[in-house]
């Protein structure tokens, strides 16, 4: 059980860390620039900050014990712990919620979040943290 606490106080942390560095990021480009720029200069503000970070990671279907390249792929994965996918959209949709779900079920994260930088408040109206498997 102890262990489970210091997981949750681990990802919490993280997503803190990354929230902060995707305000910092949001504040330096605005609203509407596109996704990759957007995913870039989050990259390397997280590596600024010290954080390990893989970026488009490769995410492969295991069916019937057999690999699958599917072309899944990470925006970003960070610490190996904590999935970020980038939007540059006009609001969240249910497909979001439900493409980083999967992703966090296929890696076995548990802890993913949903930054739409197109928005003119990102804290109230871009970010979403997704949860499988592991209490919020």
């Amino acid at each position: 059980f102890a262990s489970m606490a210091l997981m949750k106080d681990r990802l919490n942390g993280l997503t803190e860390q990354i929230i902060g560095a995707a305000i910092a990021v949001h504040h330096e480009l605005g609203p509407g620039m596109l996704e990759t720029p957007c995913e870039a200069c989050l990259a390397y503000e997280l590596l600024d900050r010290g954080l390990f970070v893989e970026r488009q990671k490769a995410l492969p279907l295991v069916y019937r014990g057999q690999a699958m390249d599917c072309g899944y792929r990470i925006d970003l994965l960070i610490e190996k712990l904590v999935i970020v996918e980038v939007k540059s959209i006009e609001r969240f949709e249910r497909v979001h919620s439900a493409q980083l779900l999967s992703y966090l079920r296929l890696s076995g994260c548990k802890v993913g979040l949903l930054i739409n930088f197109n928005v003119k408040w990102l804290v109230q109206d871009g970010i979403k943290r997704v949860v499988d498997g592991f209490p919020d």
